[in-house]
């Protein structure tokens, strides 16, 4: 199945919206709430069964499925209080996850910069602590309501790399956290010539715990990374669908970053690689 990031197509009421992704030809979704949707209130407390099941229940209409929620959190802020609110709003939707008819609750995995901007301490022994400390927290809560915590590695975050990756699965050692799998994210223009290098790594250390793949694509200009549409950077797209069919096949490839005009030219270009890629 492909799928679309909700908020890239648009902020809007929610039967608009899943109206718009079934009509670009996607069948399930990314969905971050307060992000996506206008006509419901997601501040703390709010969120509940009755809600999670109208939103289900427009996007079921449309044949989308809800594959994740994204619930965009800095499980690392350096204010105590602050991060204590983003992990208690990440627990919520764990709670009600089902509710909503999925089982995935999504995370990037922070900066010790409130603006989650870089810093080399996202790098430190201090970093990886409190990154550990926080998803093994928001673990606990999964596994008492059979919700998966899924976490995603980006190169200026705390879990900057796949073998980062593999130490906090390894520290915290739950089936209840699992990983969203971004190539894209785990490059930069220090390590895009390896691209190969780094997608194989991150299939054998920790494949077996991939359950979203995320799709965009980049370039490198001029030192920095930039998105451009899929099939137009220098992902090695081949590659990594040889990959995804050996080793995750079915797995929900969820596009991400698209603007509206090229989101089903990228949908195809996706598709078609699924076709003939050996």
């Amino acid at each position: 199945m492909i799928g679309i990031r909700a908020h890239d197509v648009g902020k809007m009421p929610v039967r608009e919206l899943a109206r718009e992704i079934a009509q670009k030809g996607f069948d399930c979704t990314h969905l971050a709430l307060q992000k996506a949707l206008t006509d419901y209130d997601f501040s703390l407390g709010k969120l509940n069964p009755g809600m999670a099941k109208e939103i289900r229940e427009a996007f079921s209409r449309e044949n989308v499925l809800i594959s994740v929620l994204g619930c965009y959190i800095n499980p690392v802020h350096p204010d105590e209080t602050e991060r204590k609110a983003q992990l208690d709003r990440f627990k919520e939707h764990i709670r009600f996850a089902r509710d909503f008819g999925c089982s995935i609750v999504a995370t990037e995995t922070g900066s010790l910069n409130r603006d989650w901007s870089y810093t080399p301490e996202n790098s430190s022994p201090k970093a990886f602590e409190m990154i550990v400390e926080s998803v093994a927290e928001l673990v606990r809560e999964a596994e008492k309501f059979g919700v998966i915590v899924c976490i995603e590695g980006v190169t200026t975050h705390t879990v900057s790399t796949p073998q980062i990756m593999k130490r906090v699965l390894d520290e915290i050692k739950s089936n209840n956290l699992q990983v969203l799998f971004d190539p894209v994210n785990l490059l930069d223009a220090n390590n895009a010539s390896r691209q190969r290098e780094m997608i194989s790594e991150a299939f054998e250390l920790f494949g077996d715990r991939i359950v979203i793949i995320h799709a965009k694509d980049f370039i490198i200009e001029n030192g920095v990374k930039k998105n451009v549409p899929i099939g137009k950077g220098i992902l090695d797209y081949p590659f990594l669908i040889k990959h995804i069919k050996e080793r995750k096949p079915g797995i929900e490839i969820l596009i991400e970053d698209a603007k509206p005009e090229v989101m089903e030219e990228s949908r195809k270009y996706i598709e078609h690689l699924l076709k003939v890629t050996e």
